[in-house]
């Protein structure tokens, strides 16, 4: 069955897609529509601009927004609709993604943009942020994520597991 796309994902560029599809497979996993475009903030503004403004229109919840360097796509689009955004920097540039964590966190009063941490882990984040948002008036949702965060504890309890076999020693309960 075919879900309804509730999170727009939008990478500066295709260079961003590895990264960004991090995001693409917590929400899968949580059973959330999404949809992936190209738009860049300096080089297709228009289209970045109608992106945008026709979100929210075609039943769009949360943007999250992926890019390196002077990383201005998050801001662009948070500037142009009133949907949360999540911005997830991206290390594209010899700084390692700390120019793109700054431009992105940095963002003047009355313009807000979540932002996560640098690369996969903060994509995957993103993804679990945009989740948790929705959730909010989708208590299924809510009940996935449950389900989800138990799935990462359990991955926990199974690797001690097997540490603790490694070292031959029992298991401590937590």
């Amino acid at each position: 069955m075919k879900r309804p796309v509730r999170v727009g994902i939008v990478l500066g560029s295709d260079s961003d897609l590895e990264v960004m599809l991090e995001a693409v497979k917590v929400l899968d996993a949580l059973e959330v529509g999404s949809e992936v475009v190209v738009a860049s903030a300096h080089r297709t503004p228009a289209r970045t601009q109608e992106y945008a403004t026709t979100a929210q229109a075609r039943g769009l919840g949360v943007l999250i927004a992926g890019a390196g360097g002077a990383a201005a796509l998050p801001g662009f689009l948070a500037s142009l609709t009133p949907l949360p955004v999540i911005g997830v920097p991206i290390a594209a540039t010899p700084l390692g993604g700390l120019d793109a964590l700054l431009s992105i966190s940095q963002m003047p009063k009355g313009v807000p943009v979540a932002t996560v941490a640098i690369g996969k882990w903060g994509a995957a984040n993103a993804g679990i942020l945009a989740a948790q948002i929705l959730a909010q008036g989708d208590p299924a949702l809510g009940k996935r994520l449950d389900a989800y965060r138990r799935s990462l504890a359990d991955e926990v309890d199974e690797r001690a597991r097997r540490v603790a076999e490694q070292m031959k020693r029992p298991t401590p309960r937590t």
